[in-house]
């Protein structure tokens, strides 16, 4: 059934069960028809002793990466021990946004996303302020290809939000800019001509082999959101990221403090290898932990030994860990004030 408020929000049960609620959030129309963002949120039986006497109130939002959606259960209920509320948006045409008329994935522009994380904002804002008139103080997460999204945002809206953390971005290429360079001028006139062509790429499904409790992870992925090859590669996606990755070089001036969270190593190997399930295979670590230092003046790099590309997906112990090291970052800057 769904749930309404004052606000005429319109909250669903949401996929993950218990406690986790949807909302859908109106995007209007572009060259394939409407669009829309999805909203999520948690809302726990009981609340953290954290909680107790913030104001205003700390709010995560999570954005997920690339041929992903949000499915950190374990994620949410970090956070709302910590007594900070957790939300996450499901950005156009991925995972609860996804309709039939869409292609998978797919955008021109990483500023188009934009309107997702403007409604996801006003909407988790409505929805918190029925709870503490004072509005919430903003926390933006993200993963991979979200937490260029993020970055990118959080440079070009500067007092929006409080800190920013970064789970494995994907903020460079393999092996250097001059790699960057020589695909963007491969590209270009592909994407300029014919964006929805489809680039011929290996497909290599080890990156879901080692999530999918349907192979050697743990975890429960939804196939028709995860596809195990990933999306088909379109030569206009591919340069939308070129480009954010550009202005990513150039350096940003983040104003709020940022956490960097990143594997200790990378591995590249077009077969199954059980270290798949102890490194990251998708980006270039190295390279993204150099990008990391031109984000703001405030970065915290973490290199978490084991971790996969989602370190919040890895194995147990690794998370773990991981989870500790959050933990304390945030004591210091979401659940604090700071300077």
């Amino acid at each position: 059934m769904a749930t309404g408020s004052r606000t005429g929000l319109q909250w669903e049960p949401d996929v993950l069960g218990e406690g986790f609620e949807k909302l859908d959030l109106p995007l209007g129309h572009d060259e394939e028809g409407p669009v829309h963002a999805t909203l999520v949120r948690f809302r726990p039986s009981t609340v953290g002793a954290g909680s107790a006497g913030q104001t205003p109130a700390n709010v995560v939002l999570y954005i997920h990466g690339w041929n992903d959606y949000f499915l950190h259960t374990e994620l949410a209920r970090f956070w709302a021990e910590l007594g900070v509320a957790c939300y996450a948006v499901d950005l156009r045409k991925h995972g609860r946004s996804l309709r039939k008329h869409h292609t998978p994935g797919y955008i021109t522009s990483l500023d188009d996303y934009d309107a997702d994380l403007d409604a996801a904002i006003t909407a988790l804002t409505a929805d918190q302020s029925r709870r503490n008139a004072a509005g919430p103080r903003i926390h933006l997460m993200g993963h991979s290809t979200g937490g260029l999204v993020s970055a990118l945002w959080a440079d070009r809206h500067p007092g929006r939000i409080h800190s920013l953390i970064l789970n494995s971005p994907w903020l460079e290429q393999h092996g250097s800019s001059l790699v960057r360079n020589a695909a963007a001028s491969l590209v270009e006139p592909l994407a300029r001509m014919r964006p929805q062509a489809r680039l011929k790429l290996p497909e290599f499904g080890s990156y879901w082999r080692s999530l999918s409790n349907q192979a050697d992870g743990e975890w429960e992925l939804i196939q028709d959101w995860r596809w195990e090859f990933g999306f088909p590669v379109r030569a206009g996606w591919v340069r939308a990221v070129i480009a954010g990755q550009a202005r990513v070089a150039l350096g940003l001036n983040i104003d709020v403090p940022v956490l960097v969270m990143l594997s200790d190593r990378s591995l590249a190997t077009p077969v199954w290898t059980e270290e798949a399930k102890r490194s990251d295979i998708v980006l270039d670590v190295k390279q993204v932990a150099r990008r990391a230092h031109g984000l703001g003046p405030r970065v915290t790099i973490n290199r978490v030994e084991g971790a996969m590309h989602d370190v919040l997906l890895s194995a147990g112990p690794v998370r773990a860990g991981a989870y500790a090291d959050l933990r304390q970052w945030a004591r210091a800057y979401v659940l604090a004030d700071w300077p």
